[in-house]
């Protein structure tokens, strides 16, 4: 048949069944683009289809957040096959994305200009949280040897806290500089954990009943000893005098884990299960307030990391159930403007390009990039 009269035939067909008919001069039929809720859902490999836009798994809760976005633009997965990625941190001066697959052992680069991922560190000692400090050094909290260090610019490393009054440290987990000098860190007890670093020694404040041994598997059982977590999960200040001081209390905030400035180093950010807004008070802290519950539409988007912005909005990962997993964005008075839906829960995120406009998310097996029309507040 002619290409012509099939034309024709199909037309005719069309014409003679009442249903489409009745579709075409009425309603439009529009299709629906997919999203980590769809079924099948979104292809997040590298050869999927053209993105829709706007990208349908960024979601707008509050007009305000359209200002912070990219019309044409949308998520993108950059790599996955980790064990869980977490404390991403952007070097300005090397143009990388420094970020940690904790369970995996490992530090990995995200190499901006050739835009692919390497290992950078192998063992990582079980890094968690990363971030740059004011001179462009990277500091790193280490789960296996529980301490906080510091990469000096020639390659070197310092050890800037493992111990508070002289006992142990229990596995520094997130962290952020201060204009001052000094690195504010939580210590929450995550690598007492066999898949995160070691157990405290049989008896250890973690291991009471002697059920785990630190010794199997761990190469630096000499060296570390029978390290034991000696306080419980408490907020610090490094001090650049090298002195470490409490500055949160576990009887103020139980289980501290994300931890960020505002961008103005006023306000002091930090996550226990929810978000907890402090003033900053010289080298300490007062007027605990609740910032956000992280509660959207009656589900728990659970915090585990965030950073602030320059508009002093928080960007905070999301450990929630499918379509709620991802990031969530709260303006400066702790109302969501936002969120960024994931296939997987997120862990951590960070500013990252050389504009700081890019939001670089770590969620559990893979790492995702979102260009934003805001920039981040604070280096790394």
């Amino acid at each position: 048949m002619p290409q012509l009269t099939r034309r024709a035939a199909v037309a005719g067909a069309i014409a003679l069944t009442p249903g489409i008919a009745v579709a075409q001069a009425g309603k439009a039929m529009l299709g629906t683009p997919p999203s980590v809720i769809t079924n099948p859902p979104r292809d997040w490999s590298p050869n999927a289809p053209p993105d829709v836009y706007p990208d349908p798994d960024i979601i707008v809760a509050d007009p305000a957040f359209r200002r912070l976005l990219v019309n044409l633009s949308g998520i993108h997965r950059i790599a996955t096959g980790y064990k869980w990625a977490e404390g991403p941190a952007w070097s300005g001066e090397g143009q990388y994305v420094v970020f940690s697959d904790v369970q995996g052992d490992v530090q990995y680069r995200y190499l901006w200009d050739a835009k692919i991922v390497v290992p950078f560190r192998s063992p990582s000692f079980n890094s968690n949280g990363n971030t740059f400090d004011f001179q462009g050094r990277q500091v790193s909290c280490q789960h296996y040897f529980r301490r906080l260090v510091r990469w000096e610019l020639d390659g070197s490393l310092t050890v800037l806290a493992d111990s508070f009054q002289g006992k142990p440290l229990n596995s520094p987990n997130d962290v952020c500089p201060h204009p001052d000098g000094s690195i504010w860190f939580t210590d929450p007890a995550s690598g007492a954990s066999l898949s995160e670093g070691h157990p405290d020694a049989p008896g250890g404040m973690r291991n009471r009943d002697s059920l785990l041994d630190p010794k199997l598997g761990v190469s630096g059982a000499g060296i570390i000893g029978s390290m034991d977590g000696a306080y419980p999960a408490q907020t610090y200040r490094w001090d650049p005098s090298g002195r470490v001081d409490l500055v949160i209390p576990n009887s103020v905030i139980p289980g501290p884990n994300g931890i960020c400035f505002s961008p103005d180093y006023k306000t002091l950010y930090v996550i226990s299960t929810q978000i907890y807004a402090f003033d900053v008070q010289g080298q300490t802290v007062t007027n605990k307030r609740l910032y956000t519950d992280c509660m959207v539409d009656g589900v728990y988007c659970h915090p585990d990391g965030m950073r602030a912005d320059r508009a002093g909005n928080i960007w905070a990962s999301s450990n929630a159930p499918l379509g709620y997993s991802g990031s969530t964005c709260w303006s400066p008075a702790g109302k969501l403007l936002g969120r960024i839906r994931l296939p997987e829960t997120a862990a951590n995120v960070c500013f990252a390009g050389p504009k700081r406009d890019h939001l670089f998310m770590t969620a559990a097996q893979s790492v995702y990039m979102l260009p934003l029309a805001i920039q981040g507040a604070a280096p790394g």
